[in-house]
C-alpha cells in the first residue's frame, strides 16, 4: 500500500504545474458558466464573458498570486454588482486564488489580502447568511494555504537537515578512510621495515661467514627465512581483512605482548644482545594496547638494528597503575640534537612518527630521543589501560 501511495505521489508531483492550473481554470470556468446558464434571468453574452474571465488568470497563480487574485476578484466584483444572481454559490476561482496568496505571497501581501477579503465579504454580501458563508469559504481557503505553506517550510527544513546529515556522514566516512589508510600504512611499515631490516643485515653477514663458519652461516640463513615467514604471517593479518567484504579492520588478529620473546630472539640472531622484561599482568589487557605495545617495541628494535650500531638493547614492558609503560633503550651512537632542536626534542622519521601515532590512538603518549646523559637512544611510551583493573580484550 505504501509503495502504491509513493508511486501515485511521484506521478502527481511529476505533472507540469501549468497543466494542473489549466485544469483548475477549466473547472472553475465551468462552474461559473453553469451558474449563469441556470440562473432565472436570461443573461446576455457579456455576463458569460465576465463569468469566464474570473477563471482565465488561474494558470499564472503560482508566478503572480496577488495579481491573479486582483484580476479574478475585480471581474467577480463587476459580475456581483451587475448580475449578482448569476454568481456561483461556491466561487472556485476565489478559493483557489486566496489559497495561493496565503501559500506563496509575501507576509505583508498575505495579511493585507486577508483584511481586504474579510471587509469585502461583509460589505459586499446582501444577507448575513451569505456573508457568513463567504467568510467561512474565503478564510478557510486562506488558513489552508497557510498550513500548506508551513508544511512546505518544515519539509524544506527537514530536507536541509537530511542534506547536512548526508554531508556529515560523507565527511565522517572520508575521515574514516583516511584513518584506516594511516593504520594500514603503519602496519605495513612496521611489518616490512622490521623484517626487511633483519633480513638485509643477516644477508650482508652471510657471505662473510659462509666459508669460515658454515654452522653460523646456516643459522644466518635460517634467521632470514624465519624473518620472512613472520613477515608473511603478519601481512596476511592485515591483507586478509581487506579481502573480505564487510570485515571490520579492528577485528583482524593483532600481535600480543606474548609474542615479544620471539621478536627479541630474532633480533638477537643479528648479533645484538636483547634484554627483555615483560610483566605478567594481573588481568587481560585491552587488545589495542597490547598491539600498540608490541608495534612500539618492534619499531624501536628495528631502528636500533638499522641505525644505532648498538651492542645491547634493553626492553621493559611493565604495568604501572592504570598504564602500560614501554621502555626501549640501547647503548648505540645515539643522536645529536642541533641547538635549534634542543628545546623542541627529537622528531625522528616515519617510524618514530608511527610510534607516536600508535600511542595517541590508545589515548597515550610516546617520546623518543637521546638516552640518559646523551648516551644511546631511548623510546618511551605510556598507554592507558582504560580502568583500574584494565579492560578485557
Amino acid at each position: 500500500m505504501t509503495e502504491r501511495v509513493a508511486q501515485w505521489r511521484a506521478r502527481v508531483t511529476g505533472v507540469d504545474p501549468y497543466v494542473v492550473d489549466g485544469l483548475l481554470a477549466v473547472g472553475s470556468a465551468a462552474i461559473s458558466l453553469w451558474s449563469v446558464y441556470h440562473d432565472d434571468t436570461a443573461w446576455d453574452w457579456w455576463v458569460y464573458l465576465l463569468a469566464l474571465g474570473t477563471a482565465l488568470p488561474l494558470p499564472w497563480r503560482r508566478r503572480a498570486p496577488v495579481t491573479v487574485l486582483a484580476l479574478s476578484g475585480g471581474l467577480s466584483a463587476v459580475l456581483s454588482v451587475l448580475a449578482h444572481s448569476a454568481m456561483p454559490q461556491l466561487p472556485l476561482y476565489a478559493v483557489i486564488a486566496l489559497y495561493t496568496v496565503a501559500d506563496r505571497a509575501g507576509e505583508r501581501q498575505r495579511w493585507t489580502v486577508l483584511a481586504v477579503t474579510v471587509v469585502a465579504n461583509v460589505v459586499g454580501t446582501r444577507s448575513p447568511n451569505g456573508a457568513l458563508f463567504s467568510l467561512l469559504t474565503s478564510v478557510g481557503a486562506f488558513v489552508f494555504g497557510c498550513l500548506v505553506r508551513e508544511l512546505r517550510r518544515l519539509a524544506a527544513v527537514e530536507a536541509e537537515r537530511a542534506r547536512e546529515a548526508g554531508r556529515r556522514a560523507a565527511s565522517d566516512a572520508a575521515r574514516a578512510v583516511v584513518e584506516e589508510r594511516a593504520r594500514i600504512a603503519r602496519e605495513m611499515h612496521d611489518i616490512l621495515a622490521h623484517a626487511v631490516s633483519l633480513m638485509v643485515i643477516q644477508a650482508e653477514a652471510g657471505p662473510l661467514v659462509v666459508r669460515g663458519d658454515p654452522e653460523r652461516a646456516i643459522k644466518v640463513f635460517d634467521t632470514i627465512a624465519d624473518s620472512g615467514r613472520d613477515a608473511m604471517v603478519q601481512l596476511r593479518r592485515v591483507l586478509g581483512v581487506l579481502k573480505e567484504d564487510g570485515a571490520v579492520p579492528e577485528l583482524a588478529p593483532q600481535p600480543r605482548l606474548a609474542e615479544l620473546p620471539a621478536l627479541a630472539e630474532r633480533v638477537r640472531r643479528t648479533g645484538v644482545r636483547v634484554e627483555l622484561e615483560v610483566d605478567d599482568p594481573a588481568g587481560p589487557l585491552p587488545a589495542d594496547v597490547e598491539a600498540a605495545g608490541y608495534r612500539i617495541v618492534q619499531e624501536a628494535l628495528t631502528n636500533t638494528v638499522k641505525h644505532a650500531g648498538a651492542g645491547r638493547i634493553e626492553v621493559r614492558v611493565v604495568r604501572e597503575g592504570t598504564e602500560l609503560v614501554v621502555l626501549v633503550s640501547d647503548d648505540g651512537r645515539g643522536v645529536r640534537l642541533r641547538p635549534d632542536r634542543a628545546a623542541g626534542g627529537f622528531s625522528g622519521g616515519r617510524g618514530l612518527v608511527g610510534i607516536r601515532e600508535r600511542a595517541a590512538a590508545c589515548g597515550g603518549r610516546a617520546e623518543a630521543g637521546p638516552g640518559p646523559e646523551g648516551r644511546g637512544f631511548l623510546v618511551s611510551a605510556r598507554l592507558p589501560l582504560g580502568g583500574e583493573e584494565g579492560v578485557g580484550a
